[in-house]
């Protein structure tokens, strides 16, 4: 409990649409988030303002993937606010399933009518106005609802004594034109959210589940011998598959069942490794409820054709009539409440038809993963590589690792030839680098193979990626490249942090194609290096805008040995002036500037809102006068550079012009590197009787062979 408290996270944006990627992906996807900034509130806390919020919180919506523990949320909602010990404020909390809505669809109720069937108390009491009532409306489960909810066709309701469709309540309930002062909690699995407008929601926020370290928490405290516990553990992050589905508390719960079942009845032997394995053995453990026999065996085949078919449907809850269709006798109550019990559930409504479900459900959009993992069907076309690599899952289900064991060996061996490699084995090579227990900290391409159809092979790497520095540089990558990795950046589930493109012709169609991604709100890339990439001044029109943003996260960028020119750096400076930019090292080398670059760089260097500390202007014929204009921005109060290089056919009058700078301001200096020039006996005693001064913060000094010399 108190870790399903801690998993509630809080989020300001609008409602996302749903990620392409479903089932396992999707929930990998949601572990991974877990590394970013988050405000986790209590579940008490949920219709309290945040920090900077004045208006009240009237609607909170929560999301979080099935069996993440939202209705557990809610529950403990209620139950603290009935043994007063949260939320006293609030008269009355009326807590509703869509499940149990759903039944009523042909039906026609007032609000108060509603609420007098669902609890009875309030029709005893006689309330038949709720006008002058602090009230809570919980609605659980969003995704499972068949209600048409439609808010821009739907009449205008504003009394709740008026009778209509149990649709248009809700829809005028949540609008706020129905009790406009009643508090609502909306929980919904991310594929449904969209299902209300985000005007109508004053609050996301999302069930995150167990981290990692929670994860191996909940079965140290479950299993209480530390050696079991341990093994348990170990075994569980041998199988990425099995490891991402513990983030979901349900699944923690089932994998400790049958592997406390297993270790008791196989001392030493081999536990269960793959997502089918651990189902087939929890069923078994269930069956031991009730002793199986023919007749429960074929309630369970039938059960299994219920779950296919309901799932090609989309539907999530059935039924009486859908268990009929499918042969399955609804008397036989004796089944559910044995063999399948945590499987399978009936519920029952107050006055109303039963309801049925399957407890673990597979996820909306990708919503078969699962079920293919039991089921392989390689006669279908899976030309994705999301799906491709989905197939590697179902034969590790089947326990067939054959082609990945192929791949596996040439690269412990290091013969491994991508010149050569099918699909099949590109999608065996995604799926070994996707399945690795270890986070890479470097990912080289040219490591595979140095092309642009290796990247756009590996492209599902890079998408999983965790603060790796991708090295792409000197791949023979184009602009299509780009355009790829575009999509990346603007994902969001990416966390893709630093990217090394060097040595490319990307041009600037390439760079244009990828400031898209790096303007997209999802981007969070610090560290871009674009060295010798074939630019011109119109690439740093595009990276200007980037730069501008309010959503970038850009910290570094390398623009060295491209023909940028003047005007190039004068687009760009204009840009650092932007409260919004946060770039502090920026290189320039070798870009072919004259001291007219020198003149717009002084300027950013004055500016209170730059966040510039690391220049690099070095192998640019900036001369002695470009030095002397970038002196007056070192010598203004506002400048906190760092690092300066800058090694540009300089003389002595460039030493008397920065020491000059540096002598009038308290100096941020700590790295100056004039190798390279021509500075003289006189320059030299410039620099030295610098150095003895107390406004010298250096650390670093480079220069050539013979002031070196000197100096020592």
């Amino acid at each position: 409990e108190e870790n399903e408290k801690e998993g509630i996270s809080e989020d300001h944006s609008e409602l996302p649409e749903e990620d392409e990627a479903g089932g396992v992906r999707q929930i990998e996807t949601a572990s991974r988030k877990q590394d970013r900034a988050e405000t986790s509130i209590r579940q008490e806390d949920i219709f309290k303002p945040p920090p900077g919020r004045d208006q009240p919180i009237r609607t909170v919506m929560t999301k979080g993937v099935a069996g993440i523990g939202k209705t557990v949320l809610t529950q403990m909602f209620t139950l603290d606010w009935a043994e007063d010990k949260a939320n006293q404020d609030i008269e009355f909390t009326f807590p509703f399933t869509f499940r149990e809505l759903n039944v009523l669809k042909e039906k026609k109720f007032s609000l108060v009518e509603l609420v007098h069937l669902f609890f009875t108390e309030t029709k005893e009491a006689g309330m038949c106005s709720f006008d002058h009532f602090q009230l809570v409306f919980i609605f659980d489960g969003l995704d499972e609802c068949r209600l048409p909810l439609d808010f821009h066709n739907t009449e205008v309701l504003t009394d709740p004594t008026e009778s209509t469709s149990v649709d248009v309540l809700l829809t005028n309930l949540i609008r706020g034109k129905l009790l406009p002062s009643a508090r609502l909690w909306i929980t919904t699995r991310p594929a449904a959210a969209n299902q209300i407008p985000p005007q109508c929601v004053d609050m996301v926020t999302e069930v995150r589940g167990f981290n990692d370290l929670q994860k191996e928490e909940y079965f140290r405290k479950r299993f209480r011998h530390e050696e079991q516990a341990s093994r348990i553990i170990s075994h569980i992050k041998t199988s990425r598959s099995l490891h991402i589905m513990c983030h979901i508390p349900v699944f923690c719960w089932i994998t400790a069942t049958v592997l406390e079942e297993v270790l008791k009845t196989r001392e030493g032997g081999e536990l269960p490794k793959t997502l089918t394995e651990m189902y087939i053995h929890f069923l078994v453990v269930q069956s031991k409820v009730k002793k199986v026999n023919p007749e429960t065996r074929k309630m369970i085949e039938s059960l299994g054709k219920v779950a296919f078919e309901q799932l090609q449907k989309g539907n999530l809850i059935f039924y009486e009539s859908d268990l009929t269709e499918c042969g399955i006798d609804i008397r036989a109550a004796s089944v559910y409440s044995g063999v399948l019990t945590q499987i399978f559930k009936e519920e029952t409504g107050l006055y109303q038809d039963k309801v049925f479900c399957f407890v673990h459900l597979s996820s909306p959009h990708g919503h078969l993963d699962l079920f293919l993992r039991f089921l392989l069907d390689l006669s279908l076309e899976n030309l994705s590589p999301e799906k491709s690599i989905n197939l590697f899952h179902c034969l590790n289900e089947l326990n067939d690792g054959s082609l990945v064991e192929e791949i596996q060996q040439s690269l412990r061996s290091g013969r491994l030839s991508t010149d050569k490699l099918s699909p099949a084995q590109w999608s065996a090579l995604v799926f070994i680098l996707l399945s690795s227990e270890k986070d890479l900290d470097v990912f080289d391409l040219k490591k595979y193979s140095a092309s642009e159809e290796a990247l756009l092979r590996l492209l599902p790497v890079v998408k999983a990626s965790k603060k790796v520095l991708y090295v792409l540089s000197g791949c023979n990558l184009s602009d299509r490249s780009c355009e790829a990795l575009s999509s990346v950046l603007s994902s969001q589930s990416s966390s893709l942090r630093d990217l090394d493109l060097s040595n490319n012709n990307l041009q600037h169609s390439g760079v244009k194609l990828l400031s898209v991604g790096l303007k997209s709100p999802h981007c969070e890339l610090k560290g871009l290096r674009l060295s010798s990439c074939n630019l011109s001044d119109r690439s740093c029109e595009a990276l200007s805008s980037v730069l501008s943003s309010q959503s970038s996260s850009l910290r570094d960028l390398d623009l060295s040995n491209n023909n940028l020119q003047d005007s190039g750096v004068q687009l760009l400076s204009a840009q650092l002036h932007s409260s919004y930019c946060q770039l502090n090292r920026l290189r320039l080398s070798g870009c072919n500037l004259s001291d007219r670059s020198c003149e717009a760089l002084s300027s950013v260097l004055s500016s209170q809102s730059s966040s510039l500390r690391d220049l690099d202007l070095s192998n640019n014929n900036l001369q002695d006068s470009g030095v002397k204009l970038l002196s007056v921005g070192l010598k203004s109060p506002h400048c906190e550079l760092e690092a300066l290089r800058s090694n540009c056919s300089l003389s002595e009058i460039s030493c008397s012009s920065l020491v000059s700078a540096l002598k009038s301001n308290p100096s941020h200096l700590r790295e100056l590197d004039l190798s390279v020039n021509n500075l003289k006996d006189s320059g030299l005693k410039d620099l030295c009787g610098f150095l003895k001064s107390p406004h010298c913060r250096l650390e670093t000094l480079r220069s050539d062979s013979f002031c070196q010399k000197v100096l020592v």
